[in-house]
């Protein structure tokens, strides 16, 4: 697989899996993939417990040498111009799922996905929700049988305290986009 793809890695509010998809990102970068930063409203802009946005912001803008994408009227572009081979959404929450599936292109992440697809290229979801087995369930199938959509193989991550919560496997990222620029989803998908 070609290691110069420019990869669209948009961020959603799963703010506990933030230092773990930061590690990611590092990773796509140090194997030579060119990396534009995509953040929701809500994770480029709230603290919480797990940091503060602005730190977040800076360290995102480091690995990747690009300024975020967090507007509407920035990420609207990327279809029309082409901009990215691959967009990967990573942490997808269940609310991004929902909106996804329902066609619904309200912030940065969403509009870019939109904005993507029109040109038949690949969308990789990674999940990182609560309600993934409850209500997320059906927008996770429906997604699972759209045209150009993908997933990071996922799996339960509590089971015993957290029964319905499903988090996508973050060490299998890079594989994940690599099959996806090839039109490929890895099976599994649910390890």
């Amino acid at each position: 697989m070609c290691s110069s793809l420019t990869i669209g890695f948009a961020m959603t509010g799963s703010f506990c899996t933030f230092r773990r998809v930061l590690n990611v990102m590092r990773e796509l970068r140090e194997s030579g993939y060119e990396i534009v930063p995509i953040m929701s409203f809500n994770a480029s802009s709230l603290d919480t417990r797990f940091g503060k946005a602005e730190d977040f912001r800076k360290e995102i803008e480091t690995i990747t040498g690009t300024p975020v994408i967090d507007t509407l009227q920035a990420a609207e572009p990327i279809g029309p111009k082409k901009l990215l081979d691959v967009l990967l959404i990573e942490p997808c929450t269940g609310n991004t799922l929902a909106k996804l599936a329902a066609g619904i292109a309200d912030t940065p992440v969403t509009l870019a996905a939109k904005s993507h697809l029109r040109n038949g290229r690949p969308l990789v979801i990674a999940i990182s929700t609560n309600d993934a087995l409850a209500g997320a369930a059906k927008n996770i199938g429906a997604l699972q049988n759209f045209k150009h959509v993908y997933f990071v193989p996922y799996a339960q991550d509590d089971p015993a305290e957290k029964p319905n919560s499903i988090v996508a496997r973050f060490d299998m990222t890079k594989a994940a986009v690599q099959a996806a620029a090839e039109g490929k989803q890895i099976e599994p998908v649910l390890r």
